[in-house]
């Protein structure tokens, strides 16, 4: 089982965090701004190092002790960790490292409803919402359970043609 304090001891990297971020960025658009807290130095070397790779980011730092912005950074990180945390625990068996779970995470954070805007993230940016399996698609569970190959797919979706 992953703790808390194993999320700490993970290979803090900056480069590697940069890296992984970079990959999300470049398959949905990257930032103009990013907003550091003033935390560790870890973050800061992480959040330079993006900036260094995309030199039209802008870097921001919150007031030190600045309630209001650092409430806001320190929530959603805090919602990133612990959704991390929970991931690596479902998934300990497969991950071979904890940046493996970040797509997954985004991916989840995008699909749930945001306060602030009144929708789901992935549904602005791609203007519908974000299928996942078989639950979004035309077919039935009865239609699809017992359906093992690939032939046996195609003829399911060639019979709905005629």
């Amino acid at each position: 089982m992953t703790t808390s304090s194993d999320f700490m001891k993970m290979p803090q990297i900056a480069e590697e965090v940069a890296y992984q971020l970079v990959d999300i960025f470049c398959m949905f658009g990257a930032p103009s701004i990013l907003q550091s807290d003033n935390g560790r130095e870890f973050l800061y070397k992480t959040m330079q190092n993006l900036a260094d790779m995309r030199p039209g980011m802008k870097l921001v730092h919150g007031k030190p002790r600045h309630s209001q912005s650092q409430r806001s950074v320190e929530r959603s990180n805090q919602d990133v960790r612990d959704m991390l945390l929970a991931w690596m625990s479902d998934n300990s068996k497969n991950m071979k490292t904890w940046s493996e779970g970040l797509r997954f995470i985004q991916s989840k954070k995008n699909r749930a409803l945001h306060s602030g805007i009144k929708t789901r993230p992935y549904e602005v940016m791609f203007g519908t919402a974000q299928r996942i399996g078989l639950e979004n698609s035309l077919l039935t569970e009865d239609m699809h359970s017992s359906n093992e190959t690939e032939e046996e797919l195609e003829q399911l979706f060639n019979a709905g043609k005629k």
